[in-house]
């Protein structure tokens, strides 16, 4: 089913990423935790693309096992370094395997390189023409509440961002966050800008003191203080950490929803036992995760 057809049903919405195996000999244990997610029965689920396409057979593989498990997988797929007939080939994989919905994607730079001078394509915006000139796909995209790193403000980012909707794009997800007021300020700009595809909000529950640094460092994500409090208190105890993180996630994805935000994407990081404690915490609040529990 086309992510586009989901949203129109007027439900509020809770989707999961999960992301593939860079190497072979983890497979099993990733697909393992992926299809332990997808029994959770969300309303879709994403699957992550490595560097450069590092993963990009595993992604397609891990999205075929969610199709065939009743959920609708969205693929990740990025522009880095591709060539036209790179993206054709990786685009007729997905639709061999029945998948329906692509996220477009520029892609990190890979490391050492500072520039996307000499790539046939620099930015989604340029990437979404060509897959829908391969198949019929509903396409996706990246947003920043905090803006993307290498904009230089934020009226910039919103230019781009309504490039990508007028290229073709469906819909957005955004980067993870941990203040629900940016989002609210940044969907406040966005609609001012003229763009009003639907947004898919992105949380992360960080159970972990050392992927918190990891996310600061890779996105720059504003952590408030009373997160930062929760990590101080509880980064030695993770069992601890985890139930807290948990909270925290679900506080923000209720204010979300009492707020208007309808789509609701967590970050899941593999671990099916986060994605089922969410999804219990909104039983009663989302109808898919009340149908998921078997409430």
């Amino acid at each position: 089913m086309k992510i586009s057809e989901i949203f129109k049903s007027g439900q509020p919405t809770l989707s999961l990423e999960v992301f593939p195996p860079k190497t072979s000999e983890v497979y099993d244990s990733v697909e393992k935790a992926t299809n332990e997610i997808a029994s959770l029965k969300p309303d879709f689920m994403s699957v992550t693309y490595g560097a450069a396409g590092s993963t990009r057979t595993y992604t397609t593989a891990i999205a075929s096992n969610i199709e065939k498990a009743g959920v609708t997988a969205l693929a990740h797929l990025t522009c880095v370094n591709a060539s036209k007939e790179s993206i054709r080939e990786q685009v007729e994989a997905l639709k061999a395997a029945g998948i329906e919905n692509i996220l477009a994607l520029r892609g990190d730079l890979p490391e050492g390189m500072e520039s996307t001078e000499d790539w046939v394509y620099k930015h989604a915006s340029e990437l979404i023409p060509v897959i829908k000139e391969f198949g019929d796909f509903c396409i996706g995209g990246a947003c920043y509440p905090e803006k993307h790193p290498e904009a230089a403000d934020l009226k910039t980012d919103i230019a781009n961002m309504k490039k990508k909707v007028d290229a073709g794009c469906e819909f957005l997800t955004t980067q993870m966050f941990f203040d629900n007021n940016l989002l609210y300020n940044y969907l406040y700009r966005l609609r001012e800008g003229g763009v009003t595809v639907p947004v898919v909000a992105g949380i992360m529950p960080v159970t972990n003191a050392k992927q918190m640094a990891r996310i600061i460092k890779l996105s720059q994500a504003f952590i408030p203080r009373r997160y930062v409090a929760l990590l101080d208190r509880y980064s030695d105890n993770p069992a601890a950490l985890k139930q807290a993180a948990i909270a925290y996630a679900t506080d923000q994805i209720i204010d979300l929803l009492a707020n208007g935000v309808e789509h609701i994407h967590v970050y899941t990081m593999n671990k099916p036992e986060v994605a089922a404690q969410i999804q219990q915490n909104l039983s009663e609040i989302i109808p898919s995760c009340k149908k998921s529990v078997g409430v």
